[in-house]
């Protein structure tokens, strides 16, 4: 069988689900694509990425996103950052794996990630700003996984 989610959400609560459904359905035995898109190609930021030169409005997206899922807020009662850090502790009290876990575990397991290309033009994000080990293609790549799956879901 095979799944394909696209991750659409940055927030952190919402890249949580993404990954625990995920990790999931790779444990079952399933093939896995992720593909990501707009505002979730900030959980695959690197924290110290290289500068490059962008348009004016590619720099205030790049400046005003958070890098990497240790930055990434909740959807909800955000609480200038505070609710993220909260939900990170529940999650630590719970034994619940952090995000930074999940995408790992997901690597290991071979989900494939994928960052959108188009996505990553508008927000001005090159390759090596982006973590190590993705796949780069467009909609057109997501489409022909998806027509395969017997699950598609947009998170």
């Amino acid at each position: 069988m095979k799944k394909t989610i696209i991750v659409f959400s940055g927030d952190l609560d919402k890249a949580l689900a993404a990954f625990i459904i995920a990790n999931g359905a790779a444990a079952m035995g399933d093939d896995v694509t992720m593909f990501f898109t707009f505002w979730a190609l900030n959980i695959l930021r690197k924290p110290q990425a290289p500068a490059h030169k962008k348009s004016f409005l590619q720099g205030m997206f790049g400046g005003m996103m958070p890098k990497g899922p240790a930055k990434l807020g909740i959807s909800k009662m955000n609480f200038g950052g505070m609710g993220a850090k909260m939900m990170r502790r529940v999650m630590r009290q719970q034994n619940v794996n952090s995000l930074e876990e999940l995408i790992q575990t997901a690597r290991e397991q071979g989900v494939k990630m994928i960052a959108c290309t188009m996505s990553m033009d508008v927000l001005g994000f090159k390759e090596d700003e982006l973590v190590d080990g993705l796949e780069y293609a467009g909609v057109a790549t997501y489409l022909g996984e998806a027509d395969e799956s017997n699950v598609s879901l947009f998170i």
